[in-house]
């Protein structure tokens, strides 16, 4: 489903990512593993299309997505791709439900849909009564379980999870891991995670361990 042939990425002088090629397919749940400054982060931001590589190619569905440019890029990316972040980025003055349809509604589909799409999403994750909250009112693993909602209004075929646990404690942790193999399991969806989560990380159904930018 998801392929990336000979990624590099230069900083300056410094090379981050040195040849790398990932297949992932329908339905996996992937861990990219290894050591801080190994290349994680850079390699999911490339396969998300966040950033931009200084060579090699990114395909999804044998689309070139690293020939996008601007609002196709843009576009691309709300429809097939969600996101979640160590760091929720969740709006503050809005709500639960508002941050989740946000994504939705960037989409154009009508906002009927899109709130009946997050309200099922958000009860599906247990927060059926946090609808109307803002995050402050949410502990850590609520603000997080929005943050998956969001990442899934727009139904994406691949979700990027970029140390989705960095912020969370060890139950809450394990709880945000099963639920990525229910949603899976629900919805078909594929996710790629970047984690140190050393307990956690084993249970996906492939690790792509990173040492100084290239998978070993």
């Amino acid at each position: 489903m998801l392929t990336a042939r000979n990624l590099t990425k230069n900083y300056s002088n410094l090379q981050v990512l040195k040849g790398v090629d990932v297949t992932v397919n329908k339905g996996e749940i992937v861990t990219i593993v290894g050591s801080s400054g190994a290349g994680k982060s850079t390699l999911l931001h490339l396969l998300g299309t966040l950033d931009t590589p200084t060579s090699g190619e990114v395909f999804l569905h044998q689309e070139n997505i690293t020939r996008l440019k601007g609002k196709a890029l843009a576009d691309f990316r709300n429809r097939h791709i969600g996101f979640i972040f160590q760091f929720h980025h969740l709006l503050p003055e809005f709500s639960a439900i508002e941050n989740v349809c946000i994504p939705g509604y960037i989409r154009g589909h009508k906002k009927a849909e899109v709130k009946e799409r997050a309200i099922f999403l958000l009860e599906t994750l247990g927060l059926k009564d946090r609808l109307d909250h803002r995050p402050n009112q949410l502990s850590g693993g609520e603000q997080q379980r929005v943050a998956v909602a969001r990442a899934l209004i727009n139904n994406p075929e691949v979700v990027m999870a970029d140390e989705p646990t960095g912020n969370l404690d060890s139950h809450n942790a394990r709880e945000l891991h099963q639920l990525f193999f229910s949603l899976r399991d629900q919805f078909g969806q594929t996710f790629i995670i970047v984690t140190h989560n050393e307990e956690l990380a084993p249970l996906s159904d492939r690790q792509l361990v990173m040492k100084d930018g290239r998978i070993v």
